[in-house]
């Protein structure tokens, strides 16, 4: 049975049974920013929403049990920073959200693994 088939079936017996069902569009960010740092590859997306920003950044292809510390700036301020371990398959992520400033804002994602060095990225929208 094809994955169509399964998934308008569920839906509609979900439907049936009175059940609301909220269907996930893929998630698509308006500006994404890639970088590689220490064997990793690291990456900030910024999705307009609300009124502001959605702000994700990820690591992937870290060795397992590093730490790093990340910081994401918004127009120079640090709107968050932690130091982070990465899980089993090497993965770490933080996310935000801020609000709309008058003019550009600009976003910068800053990753440093444990005695490394840092590398970032930056997005401006208008």
């Amino acid at each position: 049975m094809n994955k169509t088939l399964i998934a308008g079936a569920a839906l509609a017996a979900t439907a049936a049974a009175g059940t609301t069902v909220l269907v996930a569009a893929p998630a698509s960010a308006d500006v994404e920013r890639r970088g590689t740092c220490a064997g990793a590859t690291f990456e900030l997306n910024v999705d307009r929403e609300r009124g502001g920003f959605e702000v994700d950044a990820d690591i992937d292809r870290a060795r397992a049990g590093s730490e790093w510390r990340v910081a994401i700036r918004h127009d120079g301020k640090v709107a968050t920073s932690r130091v982070l371990t990465a899980d089993d398959e090497g993965e770490l992520d933080l996310d935000t959200f801020r609000r709309n400033t008058a003019g550009s804002d600009t976003f910068t994602l800053s990753v440093t693994p444990a005695g490394g060095s840092t590398c970032s990225v930056k997005v401006t929208l208008r």
